[in-house]
C-alpha cells in the first residue's frame, strides 16, 4: 500500500494496473489513461444503450438513456439562473466565467456522474459497463419464460447456452479489484431474482458458482493482511449525506424531475401490463400481471432505501457508489417514460421535450464548466515536481519515505512509498489512521524519541517541505545532521537509514 506502509493495498486497483502495463510498454501516463478512459466511457454509453433499449423495447429510450447518464443533475439550474441575474453579465461571459457548480457543493450532493465519478473514479468507470453487461444477462434470464423440466438432463450439458451462466458468473467474478461495490450491486440484484424466479434455480446456481469461483479468492488475497476496519463500514444513517435538509425536498434538490419521472414511468409499464392482461381470456400465472420488467426494478428500489439508512462506508457520502446504481437501474423507466410522451402528438411533445432538458440542464453546466478548463486547482508547484523527479532517480523504487499526511505530497509524484499519506482518503476507507499520524508529529518535531520512531517504522528518508514546516512544526535543525539526497527550493529529502 502506497499511502499506508505496512499493509497491503486493497483498494479495486484493476484499472490503475491496466494503466501501469500500458506505461510498462512505453505510453506515456496521461495518454494510456487518455485512450482507456474514452474507451471505457464509449463502451459504457454503448452498453447502457443496449440495456435500456433491452428491457424497454424502445430504442429511442435506448437512446435517451446515456445523456441522462453523463448529463445526470437536479435542480441547480435555478441557482443557474439567479446567479446570471444578480452577475449583470451577458449569457456568453457568465457561461464562460461560471462561479460554481450547480449538482454539487454547498447546496448539492449528488453530484454530476460525469464530474464527480466517471473522471475522478476510474474504478466505476471500468465496473460500470461490466456490470451492466451482466446485468442485461440477468435480466434476459429473468424476463425469459422458458424453464427446463426437472427431469431435462440436457440442462447440464456443456452447450455454450447451457453454460452461459456460469461464463458471466466469471465476468462478474472478476469485480473484487475493479470495483467492489459494483459486485454488492449484482449480489442484490441476484438475490432477488433467486426469490422472484426460483424456478430459473439452476441458472442462478451456475452464475453463482461461476462468481465465487473468481470472487472468493480475490477477497480472501484482499481481507488478510489490510489495515482496513470493516467494522466502520457499517453503520445506521437516516438521508444519506442531507445534513439538515428535509429528505424529501433533498431528493427533489438534488434529482429534480428523476423521482417524478421514475413513477410516471412505473404508472405506464403497470398501465400497459394492465391492458394486455385484461386482453387475455384466463391468466394461469398470477405473476404475470405484474410486468417482469418492474419485478427487476425491486431490487434498485431496495438499494436506494439501504443507501438512505445506513452508511455503508466510513464517510456517508461514498454511498453514492451504491445510490449510482439505483440511478442507473431507475434510468430504463425514466427514458421509457419520455420516449412514451415524445411518441404522442402535440403538447406530449412539449412536456417530453421540457423535462428532457430539465433533466440534463444542470449536469450539462457542470460538464461544461469541466470540459472548457473554468476550473484550475493547483495540486503541485514546480519545486515538488523537481524534487519528486529526484526522488525517482536517486532512491530505490522500495523506499519508505516520511511525509506530511497530505494529498499533494511531493512523494505521491515520485512512485515511492509513504508511512503515511492523506488522512481524508485513509479513513474513507476504515484505517485508523490517528496514531500513526501522532507519531509522525513527533518525529518531525526532533528530539531522542525522532530517532527511536524513525527506526521503529524503518524510514528511509524524510521530506521537509512548506506543508511539513507548517501542518507538522519540522524542526529543520534536527534533520540537518543527514545527508540531503534531494532538494528544489524550499523542499529537501534527507537519507536517515544508512
Amino acid at each position: 500500500n502506497p499511502s499506508w506502509s505496512g499493509a497491503k493495498f486493497t483498494y479495486p486497483f484493476f484499472a490503475d494496473f491496466l494503466t501501469a502495463c500500458f506505461v510498462k510498454l512505453g505510453a506515456d501516463v496521461k495518454d494510456a489513461l487518455f485512450t482507456q478512459n474514452m474507451a471505457w466511457a464509449f463502451s459504457l454509453l454503448v452498453i447502457l444503450e443496449r440495456f435500456v433499449a433491452r428491457l424497454t423495447q424502445s430504442k429511442l429510450a435506448g437512446r435517451i438513456a446515456p445523456a441522462l447518464l453523463i448529463f445526470s443533475g437536479g435542480l441547480g439550474f435555478v441557482w443557474f439562473a439567479r446567479d446570471f441575474w444578480e452577475s449583470g453579465f451577458g449569457i456568453w461571459h457568465f457561461l464562460t466565467h461560471l462561479p460554481r457548480d450547480y449538482t454539487i457543493g454547498d447546496h448539492f450532493r449528488w453530484g454530476n456522474s460525469m464530474v464527480v465519478l466517471f473522471m475522478t473514479q476510474r474504478s466505476l468507470l471500468l465496473g460500470m459497463p461490466l456490470t451492466i453487461l451482466v446485468l442485461g444477462f440477468l435480466w434476459k434470464i429473468f424476463s425469459s419464460e422458458k424453464v427446463p423440466a426437472d427431469g431435462d438432463a440436457k440442462f447440464f450439458t456443456l452447450s455454450p447456452f447451457r453454460f452461459s451462466p456460469f461464463l458471466i458468473g466469471l465476468l462478474a467474478g472478476t469485480l473484487p479489484l475493479v470495483h467492489l461495490h459494483s459486485l454488492v450491486v449484482l449480489f442484490v440484484v441476484a438475490a432477488f431474482c433467486f426469490v422472484l424466479r426460483p424456478e430459473k434455480w439452476r441458472e442462478w446456481i451456475m452464475f453463482g458458482i461461476g462468481v465465487c469461483v473468481i470472487a472468493v479468492p480475490q477477497l480472501v488475497w484482499a481481507l488478510s493482511g489490510s489495515a482496513t476496519e470493516t467494522t466502520k463500514f457499517f453503520e445506521w444513517h437516516f438521508g444519506w449525506d442531507k445534513g439538515d435538509t428535509n429528505v424529501f425536498w433533498f431528493w427533489i434538490k438534488n434529482t429534480g424531475l428523476v423521482i417524478p419521472m421514475l413513477i410516471a414511468g412505473i404508472y405506464i409499464v403497470f398501465s400497459t401490463q394492465r391492458r394486455k392482461d385484461t386482453e387475455k381470456e384466463k391468466i394461469k400465472d398470477q405473476r404475470s400481471k405484474i410486468s417482469p420488467f418492474l419485478l427487476f426494478y425491486l431490487p434498485f428500489i431496495f438499494l436506494f432505501i439501504v443507501s438512505n439508512t445506513a452508511k455503508l462506508a466510513p464517510w456517508e457520502w461514498d454511498n453514492i457508489k451504491i445510490l449510482i446504481y439505483w440511478f442507473v437501474g431507475s434510468l430504463p423507466l425514466i427514458a421509457f417514460a419520455l420516449a412514451w410522451l415524445w411518441e404522442r402528438k402535440g403538447l406530449f411533445k412539449v412536456i417530453a421535450a421540457t423535462c428532457f432538458v430539465v433533466l440534463i440542464l444542470a449536469g450539462a453546466l457542470d460538464v461544461w464548466r469541466t470540459v472548457s478548463a473554468q476550473i484550475n486547482t493547483k495540486v503541485f508547484d514546480a519545486d515538488a515536481m523537481k524534487v519528486a523527479n529526484e526522488i525517482k532517480r536517486k532512491t530505490a523504487p522500495n523506499a519508505l519515505i516520511l511525509n506530511a499526511p497530505t494529498y499533494n505530497s511531493a512523494v505521491v509524484l515520485s512512485g515511492r512509498r509513504s508511512l503515511i499519506r492523506y488522512s481524508g482518503h485513509l479513513s474513507s476507507h476504515g484505517i485508523d489512521y490517528g496514531p500513526r499520524e501522532d507519531d509522525v508529529r513527533r518525529i518531525y518535531q526532533g528530539g531522542g524519541v525522532s530517532d527511536i520512531l524513525l527506526r521503529k517504522y524503518d524510514i528511509d528518508y524524510v521530506l521537509i517541505s512548506p506543508e511539513e514546516r507548517d501542518s507538522m512544526r519540522a524542526n529543520d535543525a534536527f534533520f540537518a545532521k543527514y545527508p540531503v539526497v534531494a532538494e528544489a527550493g524550499q523542499y529537501r529529502v534527507y537519507k536517515v537509514k544508512n
